[in-house]
């Protein structure tokens, strides 16, 4: 069983698959914070008061990439992993050190492996 006091972010602009993700990790007992782009998902990382255990987001994002958005967020929480869901895993260049990649399409049992892996559950 993971830990239930793991909190993911989960950034995605489509609501159907990040409800998809956010389906999947509840299910895995996880705690689930959603966000449909960057702006949003900067608030809950802005907001001290937050858990955040790991952020997985979308590389194309309606206002502003991905990489970016991980590089802000590193910026208020250097520790924060951070996972690209992208269908070009190969090619996310600039992203900050220690990202995590998963490639889009995903089956539910890779995103499970990959997210047990990054929190070490």
């Amino acid at each position: 069983m993971s830990n239930p006091t793991s909190t993911i972010l989960v950034v995605e602009d489509d609501s159907i698959v990040r409800m998809l993700i956010v389906d999947v990790l509840e299910e895995l007992e996880y705690k689930v914070l959603e966000a449909a782009d960057g702006g949003e998902a900067l608030s809950f990382v802005q907001n001290d008061a937050q858990t955040i255990d790991l952020m997985m987001t979308d590389k194309g994002l309606p206002d502003i990439d991905g990489v970016q958005l991980a590089k802000k967020a590193r910026e208020l929480r250097p520790q924060l992993p951070v996972l690209f869901a992208s269908g070009y895993a190969e090619n996310i260049d600039g992203a900050p050190e220690g990202t995590h990649i998963i490639g889009k399409p995903f089956s539910i049992d890779q995103l499970r492996d990959k997210v047990k892996s990054i929190l070490g559950d």
